[in-house]
């Protein structure tokens, strides 16, 4: 498991709190929403931000001395009350949804937990808790007094004792992102950019005013004076021009009508001849209506880089590769997503999971932890294929199976379907045959001149696989170094992927079996196989076929190799020397 870092805030409600410190400056949150209700790319990064973390799995952990979280196992007392978050795992992703949005908007929110004996809740068992997450809005402090707006009816909320917490009690948690100037106060990426926003509101609006002048007005058409047009037919020879009066009718309409083709005449004006020769179309357009349009995109990008994830993910990653919209997923999950996973989790650890320990005297109950999982977002569904393909040519383990397609060891089989599964496989091979041959007997006994090839040793030697290990990681870095500059690789790409193990790459981008050959990524990579050969006993041509197609089968799946695997590798080449 990862190190854990937690640089997270929270408080759970205490009377000396509210009277002393207050909740913070709340003033510009209440901009903060309209920001997220009147500009789609703030809900757009907001809600991309909810449904990631939504997607995360809280579990039980211990800190180990290490530093790095170890899970708890299945009949601890801390497993168990992790598991009863929010009533279990579909109110724990609909919970970490929601302070999505609270963290990224005006950075802070609430969580309130009532037994369920005092609510009676329908959505919750009579023995636990119902959870509630509000926002910032929802929760008012007013002379040290905690009020909750909860299905809309004001909830007082009894303030805790802060000197000793009753883990049985009403609980009022505040999460929230501390903002470096004044910790007691929320932050978040809105607030840096309330300003830009407000400009991008204007810019909405200035590009809303031209579209309808130029709906409403197409110009002033210049006529002279006295000209003439057709009359229809069957009109009054006396009446006015014809003409004239069908451009007034279709302004008309265009007024009415924005939708129709009449929005595209323009305003006719009669003039004195003399003071103009021919007709002549004025327009009111203006340098500032495209200036208008890139101002908007320009704040539009500011603030796409004013998140905490990369800003393609707000723009748009059509012109990014598979492997780089992979990558940037990847960054914007560990720049983005686990440092709110983390607050939420330092949350819950300090004001629920610790206090209920303690309280119920368990051993070392500051050393467990509520973390997060976020494995279930970093599966590449286009591996899926390639892991299961791996997987029957035995070059993955079940595990690695599980973890490429999504699933993990909660989901492998117990082993009562696993002998299910081999009796089965079992009865539909066809039936060996009723009796044997008759086969010669050598009934002499000598000893043979040969042994068999079983009497032979049937796994290398410590030295042969260290040797076949070095071999192997040396051709993936030759091919690695070649993958950098082939169509699989991007121009754009490149300068990340020197930032990558070039043993390591063809794990980051597709490759086909047939493209291995025909950009040559193995060609001499395997010159000292000779002389491995030589010094184990081995035939060459066979230690370097075993060697060659197991790199092949690596790169076109995808997978990183492994030292483990390298004896079945060698399986095939093993003699009596080896």
């Amino acid at each position: 498991m990862p190190r854990a870092e937690l640089t997270a805030a929270a408080s759970r409600y205490t009377s000396r709190k509210i009277r002393g410190r207050g909740l913070g400056d709340q003033s510009w949150q209440q901009r903060a929403y309209d920001m997220y209700h009147l500009v789609p790319e703030v809900r757009f990064a907001a809600s991309w931000i909810s449904n990631a973390m939504s997607g995360a799995r809280l579990f039980a952990g211990r800190r180990a001395d290490d530093g790095t979280i170890e899970a708890a196992p299945d009949n601890h007392r801390a497993a168990e009350i992790v598991s009863q978050i929010a009533g279990g795992p579909d109110g724990q992703s609909k919970l970490l949804g929601s302070f999505g949005k609270h963290l990224t908007v005006p950075g802070e929110g609430w969580i309130i937990v009532r037994p369920n004996a005092d609510v009676l809740s329908p959505y919750a068992t009579e023995d636990g808790h119902d959870w509630r997450v509000l926002s910032v809005r929802e929760v008012h402090a007013s002379a040290g007094k905690l009020t909750a707006e909860i299905d809309g009816e004001e909830v007082a909320v009894p303030e805790g004792d802060p000197d000793s917490m009753d883990p049985n009690a009403p609980v009022a948690i505040r999460v929230w992102e501390p903002d470096p100037e004044r910790a007691i106060e929320a932050d978040s990426p809105v607030r840096a950019s309330l300003e830009l926003l407000e400009e991008l509101l204007l810019l909405n609006a200035a590009v809303k005013a031209i579209a309808r002048s130029r709906i409403t007005g197409r110009g002033v058409l210049l006529i002279p004076k006295g000209t003439r047009f057709p009359t229809r037919p069957g009109g009054a020879g006396d009446a006015e021009d014809d003409l004239i009066e069908v451009f007034m009718q279709i302004a008309e309409t265009a007024i009415r009508d924005p939708e129709s083709a009449a929005a595209t005449v323009p305003i006719i004006l009669e003039v004195p001849a003399e003071t103009i020769a021919n007709w002549k179309l004025i327009t009111f357009e203006s340098d500032f209506d495209d200036l208008a349009i890139k101002l908007r995109e320009e704040a539009v990008k500011r603030f796409a880089t004013g998140l905490e994830i990369p800003a393609e993910i707000l723009l748009g990653m059509g012109d990014v590769n598979h492997w780089g919209q992979w990558a940037l997923t990847s960054e914007a999950i560990r720049l983005g997503i686990e440092p709110k996973l983390a607050t939420v989790s330092y949350a819950l650890t300090q004001q629920w999971l610790r206090p209920i320990l303690e309280a119920e005297r368990v051993e070392d109950w500051h050393r467990w932890l509520v973390w997060y999982d976020t494995a279930p977002l970093r599966v590449r569904t286009n591996r899926s294929e390639t892991a299961l393909q791996a997987y029957d040519r035995g070059v993955i383990s079940a595990e690695a199976l599980r973890r490429e397609t999504g699933f993990d060891d909660a989901d492998k089989p117990t082993p009562a379907e696993v002998a299910e599964r081999q009796k089965q496989n079992s009865s539909s091979q066809p039936n060996p045959p009723a009796t044997t041959p008759d086969l010669p007997v050598d009934e002499t006994q000598n000893d043979p001149d040969t042994l068999p090839a079983a009497a032979g040793p049937t796994r290398p030697g410590v030295g042969l696989v260290a040797a076949a290990d070095g071999l192997i990681w040396g051709a993936l870095t030759t091919a690695g170094e070649k993958l950098r500059r082939t169509p699989a690789c991007p121009r754009s790409e490149r300068t990340r992927a020197r930032d990558v193990d070039a043993a390591r790459l063809h794990t980051l981008l597709t490759v086909d079996a047939g493209q291995v050959e025909q950009w040559r990524l193995l060609d001499g990579a395997w010159t000292r196989v000779p002389e491995i050969a030589a010094r184990y006993g081995l035939d060459p041509e066979c230690l370097a076929a075993s060697l060659d197609d197991y790199a092949r089968e690596l790169i076109a799946a995808g997978v990183e190799h492994e030292y483990r695997l390298v004896p079945a590798v060698l399986t095939s080449c093993i003699g009596p020397a080896a």
